[in-house]
C-alpha cells in the first residue's frame, strides 16, 4: 500500500519568497508543474499579468457514468486557470486560497484537449475576483466560472499570500 504524503512531506517550490509569480508560472510552463496540474494535463499557452490561457487534457478516466468528463474535473481545470491568472500578479509566499467558486456547466465534455482561460477581474489588498472559461479545442464553450480568492495583507499578520489557490 502506498503511504500518503502529509504537507510536511512535500518539498517547497525552489523559489524564494518574494519571487514574482509570473516567473514561477513561466518555470511551470517549462515543465515544473505541480502534481494536480500534471494530472489535468496542464500546459501553459500564454501567460501575461492577470491573464492565462492553458491547455488541459481530459482523459477517459475522468468520465462519469454518463460517458462525459465529471464536473469536478472541469471545475478543477477552471480553478487551475483562474488561480494562475491571480498568481501572475503576486509574489511567491503563503497561499491565496480560493474561498468561493461558482461553475456553470454548459455542455458535456469528452476526452481530449480543453482550453482554459483565467483572468483577474478585480484585485484589492485582501480579495481577488476571478473568472474563467473552458472550451473545446474547436472553441465551443463547455463551462464558465467565477471565483473569489483571499489574500492576506502583511498588516493582518496571517501570512497567507501569493499562491494560485
Amino acid at each position: 500500500m502506498q503511504t500518503l504524503k502529509t504537507p510536511e512531506d512535500i518539498e517547497p517550490p525552489p523559489f524564494a519568497i518574494g519571487t514574482p509569480g509570473i516567473e514561477v508560472l513561466s518555470a511551470a510552463a517549462a515543465g515544473a508543474t505541480p502534481a494536480a496540474a500534471a494530472l489535468l494535463g496542464w500546459q501553459a499557452l500564454s501567460i501575461e499579468p492577470g491573464r492565462v490561457r492553458v491547455r488541459f487534457t481530459a482523459r477517459e478516466e475522468f468520465y462519469n457514468p454518463m460517458g462525459s468528463v465529471q464536473g469536478g474535473f472541469l471545475a478543477a481545470m477552471l480553478d487551475d486557470a483562474m488561480g494562475p491568472a491571480l498568481f501572475t500578479l503576486l509574489e511567491v509566499g503563503p497561499p491565496a486560497p480560493t474561498i468561493e467558486m461558482k461553475v456553470n456547466f454548459l455542455r458535456p465534455a469528452t476526452a481530449g484537449t480543453l482550453i482554459g482561460e483565467g483572468r483577474v477581474v478585480h484585485l484589492t489588498r485582501s480579495i481577488a475576483f476571478l473568472e474563467g472559461t473552458l472550451s473545446s479545442e474547436d472553441d465551443v464553450l463547455v463551462a464558465t466560472a467565477t471565483a473569489t480568492a483571499r489574500l492576506a495583507s502583511s498588516a493582518n499578520g496571517s501570512g497567507e499570500r501569493g499562491h494560485p489557490g
